[in-house]
């Protein structure tokens, strides 16, 4: 069987603009964008990675190692400067509190909206609707516009619409530590029971706890794979690290 995931020789460059010369108070606008210059800024530099159906990845790394942004590479939210990423099957992103979500429209249209977006029938969400929103907790503003929702309800509602009707792959970048613990812990039993469908997870946070459901991780290091392989072993390996040596 085809893997999930297929990362080869993925290069992502950014284009960080500079100015040659400190900035003088009162100089034209012009002048000062004619001073500037663009230089790129590699968040991955020739990553190859396979991820196998049914796993649970942990992406570790210090701030910058560009674990967000192969999360969003995997999403398809832009193409790689250089390399191939292939994706098989429906791939569910909860990347970024509120991303798809309409903020003027309710939590019940929403799931009609994100997951529609997210390759889901406008009429299986339509018909299951309520029970996405009774998964996340949020009866009472069901009719509510999710512009006023406190962010730990946006996590719970995009989580819960992203999760439904059977991904194939999952991608979860730090929303799981925004809610509280009852949440976390309903999240963590529904990612399990998506693994053992066959689902393929892809997470990534700060908060160690919430990564002990991987069965695997990766640490990324100035956008290239420092290490793979078995959670606990590559997780203390890139916490006993010296700090230089990891890139903060």
């Amino acid at each position: 069987m085809d893997p999930a995931i297929e990362c080869t020789g993925v290069s992502v460059a950014y284009r960080l603009a500079r100015v040659g010369q400190r900035s003088i108070k009162g100089l034209p606008s012009a002048l000062l964008r004619a001073r500037r210059r663009h230089e790129p800024l590699w968040a991955l530099r020739d990553l190859s990675l396979t991820v196998q159906r049914g796993e649970i990845v942990a992406l570790v790394g210090p701030n910058g190692a560009g674990k967000s942004t192969l999360l969003r590479l995997l999403a398809q939210v832009f193409r790689p400067t250089a390399g191939r990423v292939v994706v098989r099957g429906r791939t569910a992103p909860v990347i970024d509190l509120g991303s798809g979500l309409d903020l003027e429209a309710t939590a019940l249209d929403n799931v009609v909206l994100y997951g529609a977006l997210l390759g889901g029938r406008p009429r299986a969400l339509r018909e299951g609707a309520e029970e996405v929103i009774g998964w996340a907790g949020l009866e009472a503003f069901a009719d509510v516009p999710v512009g006023s929702f406190s962010t730990g309800m946006l996590a719970r509602l995009a989580f819960a619409i992203a999760t439904a009707g059977a991904p194939q792959v999952v991608l979860i970048d730090e929303v799981l530590a925004v809610g509280d613990h009852e949440f976390q812990q309903r999240s963590r039993a529904r990612i399990d029971a998506l693994a053992d469908s066959g689902c393929t997870i892809i997470v990534v946070s700060h908060a160690v706890e919430l990564l002990e459901m991987a069965t695997r991780a990766v640490w990324l290091d100035h956008g290239q794979v420092r290490a793979d392989g078995g959670y606990r072993e590559v997780l203390d390996a890139y916490l006993t690290a010296p700090v230089a040596a990891i890139g903060t």
